[in-house]
């Protein structure tokens, strides 16, 4: 996140990421494709960031 402006929605989204680290410590990545991130972005991350940030979220995440 830390290359260019972040949209509204690229900001929520990884506040949501955040708060689930911080509630459960870790995070499957396949949780991104599922609710309540699939309430803002209905088809995954990638609705919301370009591939490679999404790889990078991802590797990030593991």
């Amino acid at each position: 996140m830390s290359a260019g402006t972040a949209s509204a929605a690229q900001i929520e989204f990884v506040d949501m990421i955040i708060e689930h680290l911080t509630d459960q410590g870790t995070m499957d990545p396949s949780l991104l494709y599922e609710p309540p991130f699939t309430d803002l972005a209905p088809t995954g991350p990638g609705q919301v960031f370009d591939e490679d940030r999404v790889t990078r979220l991802v590797s990030r995440i593991r």
